[in-house]
C-alpha cells in the first residue's frame, strides 16, 4: 500500500509509475498551468498528467524545465487526441506533444478516447513508439472491457494503463477486476467527481472520524482500491491537501460504506457514446 507521495506502482513492463499525481484538465495555458505544476513539483509530486487537447502542454513543459528536478525523477503523461488518431497522424501528434513539452520522451502516452475504426491503428502507432524506445509506457483512456479486449486480440503489447472516470459514484468494479486480471494499471480521472461529492454525508462522516477532508478520504479510497489517482487543482493549499493522504488508512468498514455509494453515474461522456 502506498505510504508516501513518491511511492510507485510497477507497470507490467517494469516501469515505475507514481500512485499519485497532478492532473491539469481545464487548467489554462500560460501562468495558471505553469504555477499549478510548479506548486505541485515543489511539494514533492513527481507525476503530471496532461493531454494534447488540454492545450497546456507548453506551460507544463516550462514548469517542468524550470523546476530543476532531474528529468528521470519525473513521470509525465500526455494523450493523443481523437482528431489525430490513426497510424501516421498519431506518430506526428506525438512529435508535436514532445516539442510543446520540450521533452525528449514522455513516460506514458495514452489514446484519449476509443474512436471507433481508429483506435487499433492508433494503438499500432503507440506500439511502434514504445518498441523504438521513444516512450517508456503506453496505455489507453476511457476504454471499456470490450475496447480493451478488441485491442488485445491482435496487438503485440497489452496496454499498461487504462485511465478512466472513477469515483465513489462510478466504482467500475468489473472494469477494475478486468484490469487487475490483465496487469493493466487503472488510473482515475475526475476522482472527486468535479466536486459533486464533497458534501456527501457518508463521506463527511468518515472524513470527520479520520480528521481528514472528504477529498482526502476519496483519494485514499482510490489508492486502497489499487487505482492511481491524479486530482486536479490550481490552488496551492489544495494541491498540498490532496497529497496528504498517506498518513491514514480507511478501515474495511469505511471502504464498504464508500463502495455502497456507487450508482454507475458519470460526469463525463460514456466511452460507448461520445461524439468528438
Amino acid at each position: 500500500m502506498a505510504k508516501h507521495l513518491q511511492d510507485t506502482t510497477t507497470l507490467h513492463n517494469s516501469v515505475k509509475m507514481p500512485w499519485f499525481g497532478l492532473g491539469v484538465y481545464k487548467v489554462e495555458e500560460g501562468d495558471e498551468v505553469y504555477q499549478s505544476v510548479k506548486s505541485a513539483l515543489s511539494k514533492g509530486y513527481k507525476s503530471i498528467d496532461t493531454a494534447a487537447v488540454y492545450g497546456n502542454e507548453e506551460g507544463v513543459g516550462r514548469a517542468v524545465k524550470d523546476s530543476g528536478i532531474p528529468r528521470e525523477e519525473l513521470f509525465i503523461t500526455t494523450k493523443v487526441w481523437n482528431a489525430d488518431q490513426g497510424y501516421e497522424t498519431t506518430l506526428a501528434a506525438y512529435e508535436e506533444s514532445l516539442k510543446k513539452l520540450q521533452l525528449d520522451y514522455v513516460d506514458l502516452y495514452l489514446i484519449h478516447w476509443p474512436v471507433e475504426g481508429k483506435y487499433k491503428e492508433t494503438w499500432r502507432a503507440l506500439e511502434k513508439l514504445y518498441i523504438d524506445g521513444r516512450v517508456r509506457a503506453i496505455g489507453v483512456s476511457n476504454f471499456h472491457i470490450h475496447h480493451l479486449k478488441d485491442v488485445m486480440a491482435d496487438s503485440e503489447i497489452v496496454p499498461m494503463v487504462n485511465q478512466v472516470e472513477y469515483h465513489p459514484r462510478l466504482a467500475q468494479k468489473e472494469l477494475l477486476a478486468f484490469c487487475k486480471g490483465n496487469n493493466i494499471q487503472m488510473e482515475a480521472w475526475s476522482p472527486l467527481m468535479q466536486g459533486e461529492l464533497l458534501n456527501n454525508p457518508v463521506l463527511s462522516e468518515i472524513a470527520e472520524k479520520h480528521n481528514k477532508s472528504v477529498a482526502q478520504v476519496i483519494l485514499r479510497w482510490d489508492l486502497q482500491n489499487g487505482v492511481v489517482t491524479i486530482p486536479k487543482s490550481v490552488k496551492d493549499h489544495r494541491i498540498q491537501e490532496n497529497s496528504e493522504v498517506f498518513d491514514f488508512e480507511l478501515s474495511a468498514e469505511d471502504m464498504e460504506k464508500i463502495n455502497t455509494l456507487n450508482e454507475d453515474q458519470r460526469v463525463g461522456p460514456d466511452p460507448d457514446n461520445f461524439d468528438f
